[in-house]
Formats: C-alpha cells, structure tokens, sequence
C-alpha cells in the first residue's frame, strides 16, 4: 500500500474533510465596444467602487475587470457567485461586452490602455502607481492579459485526520509544509492543466508587433497560430517576467520563501532605476528594486494568508504560516459565460487533493529548470501526439499522455472518495469526461477554440461571436445566489467606504509612501 492511500484513507476516513475545502475565483476579462475596441470608459458607475466593491474591482487597467467571489465551500454556489455578479455588472455597461479571451485583441499600443483608477486616497493612489511601474517596466499590452485566479484551502478536518493531535505551533509548521510540498508538486505535474485547459492557441498578429519570437508560427488572416499550443498566454509571449528569471525564490519552506521574496523586494535593479521614481511630481513606480511589492511575483501558483490591515503578504506568512494557495494558471475558458467550469473547478479539487498527498521531495534550481522546461513543451505544443517529457534531471522520459494516464489512476480513488462523501458521481464525470482529453486531445480546450478558429475566420471573429452570446447570456440570468438588492447595498457601500478612506487620510502621497517603504531602510 503506497504512502498516497494510506493519506487518502486517512482524511476520506472524515466525511467533513473533503466537503469543508474553501473555494474562491478571481475573473478577469476586458471591457470592449461594439466596434471591437478596447473601452475607453471608466469603470461603470453603477457597480460601485473598485477600491472598496468585494466582488467587482478592476485589476490592471479601467477597462479590465476583476470578479472575485468570497470562500465558498460548494462547487455549485461558487459557479453561481460568478453567474449573478456577471449579470449585474453587464447590465450596467450599455453596450460594451466582456472579451471571452485570455489574449487582448484590437490592441495595438500601450497608450490605448487606461490604468485602473482608484480614487483620491493614498491607498487608491498606491495601486494607480504601481500600475504606472508595471507599465513602464513590461508594457501595458502584456498587463491586459487576462485569467483565472482559483484559490484554494484544505479543511481544518482534513489536517485533522492527516496529522492527528498537534500542538497550534506544530499544527501551523505542519500545514504549511504540506502546501509547500503541494506547490513543489504543483511545478512537477501542473502542466496538466495548460493541458487541459489552455485557451489560448492564437493570438492577433498585432499582439507581437515589435516584439522578437523563435515561435514558428502559422497565420490565418490577422491571427497567429502554433498547432499543437494550449496557452500561449503562459509561454515568453504572455504574462512572464524575464526580469525575474534569476530569483530562484525556494519552495522548500515558508521560511525560504519569505526569505527570498524579501531578498527581491529589497534588490535594486540597475534597469528599473533608469525609469526613475517621478515624472515632474507624478510618481511613475513605487520603487526601482527587483520587486515593487510582493504581487510583482509572476508565478504560476502562491502560499497565501489573509494578512490584516496594513500587513504585507510576507509578514503575513511570516506571522501565521500558508492558509491557502491561489493557482494562477487558468486561461480564461472562452466556452463559459464567466470564464471557468464545474469540471475545472472540480478537477482542481481533485489535482490539488492529489498533490498534498503525494510524496514531495525538496526541489533544487537544476530540477525547478526541468520542470520549468515541462511547462514550455506543453504551452508551445501540448496536443502534439508523442511530446515526450522530462521525469525530473534523471533523464528517463514519458509522453504526456502516458503520465497524465499515470496520475489519472490516483485520481479516480480520489474522485470516488469525493463522490461517496457527497452522494453522487460528479468527480467520477468530471474524471472520465478529461480521461477523454487524454486519449483525444483536441477534446481539449485548445483543440476546440484552434478548430473554430480556423473554421470561424480568425480569433478576433470568434471572440466577437462568444463575447455577443455571453452577453445575452448574462443579460437573460436569474439571480441564483444573491439578490439585485444585496448587490445594490454592496455598491452603496463601497461608494461610501472609499469616501470615508479618502476623508480620513492626513498625510500626502509621498510622505504616505515614505511611512510604506520604511522597512526597506
């Protein structure tokens, strides 16, 4: 009996353990006109403050929204969450629609592309600035890429019945090198999810004007293609950071990993010293080091903790160990009206139950490489029949489809031990239906979008047709989870939050930023 069953046992044992995970999605997608343009409106008046709204705020950009839906421990409320925000937020933009694509089209230039706005306040002015320094260090373009956040979090029965009677001390020491040993494995076999449900094959040809690429691509029209990509979004073209490819941030301990991300936050960088702090008066970056602030960090997957007023995510780790972890490599799937699915959602469950119970050994910067090295095979060229794959620096190799035939096996148990808890068989669907991918892989995301993109006339025309069908979608719902009035209160109240931030600051921005940055000295 392998260490893997004896763990499943072990929390299946609970039925609380698996039916009390927490669940939460972050949805980003851009705001555009009839005419296919990016939108040059604020962010919608009628949905409230983007500083202060808990479920709808923008992420990079005015016109690129964020939907965020609180911790829910029930796959169908999660998915209904998202439905009625949806709802809500298009029915206050007119006309515009929300574009169904990770990849922005119908931009050409950064200066089309609006920072998101926050208001007067020195909070709100901090995150307009950090905007500004991301777009003089990347480019605006790349910012606009859009995703899906899913965030995740075990139940306090499952590390009940996984590490028995603790101490807080030790329970807390426990719980994070679990999630440290899921993320290690998360970088191991993650790349089945590109896999999966990468949705971005193509791209418009002006999303890489002036922009160098050993990619081969081939063209339809204005659209550039690879044949056998998943997600292009994930690859050197899309949201990565060469900047920060020599980090080597550990993931072998909370502690390391504070430790370097600290490390980057502190570095000067010679390049980003060149953009300078100010403009005149304006400030354009919030400093010239490695890292502005810890969400600089581009990686596929983070240890997180809910940190407290005027907490910095490093000291919240530092403070109270992982409390959760956000899985950032979602492609926006451009067959939901909200961008993700029962079946992803469900198979995270499955993937990340998975990766905490199974052995994970210490990882190196020589085997991160390898793995790393994975990840590129599958974005550029994951459907191809044959791809064969790295097993660590050892030099044996698997196809994909044989290994993730190998990781499917320990699915299954997990799925029917998740479908006993809850009394029906979606798990065991969910596992059959991406079974399917394995052996077929154009049953993949990728393989669906790519093919009605060749038949449909190029990405900019599908998206246009996906993008008028979520509409009326959206538009046609029924609240499910909250009301119209609650929604309605959630915009009172935001609107009213940020006015009450703003009366009450006392300092100016740059002393506000000066008291902000004091632990860097």
């Amino acid at each position: 009996m392998t260490e893997f069953i004896n763990r499943l046992q072990k929390v299946a044992s609970n039925p609380q353990a698996f039916k009390k995970a927490g669940r939460g999605i972050e949805r980003e997608t851009l705001r555009f006109t009839l005419g296919g343009s990016l939108s040059s409106r604020p962010h919608p008046v009628g949905v409230g403050s983007a500083l202060t709204h808990k479920y709808i705020t923008t992420d990079f950009a005015e016109s690129l929204l964020e939907f965020i839906t609180p911790v829910s421990n029930d796959v169908d409320t999660v998915i209904n969450q998202l439905e009625d925000v949806h709802h809500y937020t298009v029915s206050h933009m007119g006309e515009e629609k929300l574009w169904p694509l990770s990849m922005p089209c119908f931009v050409t230039k950064d200066d089309d592309i609006t920072l998101a706005q926050y208001g007067e306040s020195n909070v709100g002015q901090l995150k307009t600035t950090y905007r500004e320094g991301l777009k003089r260090r990347y480019g605006s373009v790349m910012q606009v890429i859009s995703g899906v956040h899913f965030n995740f979090s075990f139940s306090t029965q499952f590390w009940d019945e996984l590490f028995g009677e603790q101490t807080e001390e030790d329970r807390q020491s426990s719980v994070s090198d679990a999630y440290f040993s899921l993320i290690r494995n998360y970088y191991r076999f993650g790349w089945l999810i590109p896999y999966f449900f990468g949705a971005s094959p193509a791209l418009c040809s002006s999303f890489i004007q002036g922009r160098e690429t050993s990619m081969e691509f081939e063209s339809l029209g204005n659209t550039l293609y690879l044949p056998y990509a998943t997600s292009l979004r994930l690859s050197d073209l899309g949201y990565t950071n060469d900047a920060q490819s020599d980090l080597k941030i550990s993931l072998n301990s909370v502690d390391e990993y504070v430790e370097g991300l600290n490390k980057a936050i502190r570095t000067p960088s010679a390049e980003f010293a060149k953009i300078g702090l100010k403009d005149g008066e304006k400030h354009i970056q919030l400093n010239a080091n490695v890292l502005q602030i810890e969400n600089e960090l581009y990686a596929p997957i983070r240890p997180k903790r809910v940190a407290k007023s005027g907490e910095r995510p490093s000291e919240a780790l530092e403070r109270s160990g992982v409390e959760y972890i956000e899985v950032r490599s979602l492609d926006v799937n451009p067959f939901s009206s909200v961008g993700v699915d029962k079946d992803q959602v469900r198979f995270l469950d499955l993937f990340l139950t998975w990766a905490v119970l199974t052995d994970s050994a210490p990882m190196n910067d020589s085997e991160m490489a390898c793995w790393k090295d994975n990840w590129n095979k599958i974005i550029e060229k994951g459907r191809k029949p044959g791809l064969e794959l790295q097993i660590g620096c050892q030099g044996e190799r698997l196809t994909q489809k044989a290994w993730a035939e190998r990781v499917f096996d320990d699915l299954l148990l997990i799925a029917k031990e998740m479908d006993s808890v809850n009394g029906d068989d979606e798990y065991q669907q969910t596992h059959q239906r991406l079974t399917a991918m394995i052996e077929d892989p154009e049953l993949t995301i990728s393989g669906r979008l790519l093919a009605e993109t060749k038949k449909g006339g190029g990405i900019g025309k599908i998206g246009c047709d996906l993008a008028v069908q979520h509409r009326e979608t959206h538009l046609s719902h029924q609240y499910s989870f909250y009301t119209k009035e609650e929604l309605d209160a959630e915009v009172k109240r935001s609107i009213l939050a940020q006015k009450e931030i703003e009366s009450n600051d006392k300092q100016s921005f740059s002393e506000y930023l000066e008291d902000y940055f004091s632990y860097l000295k």
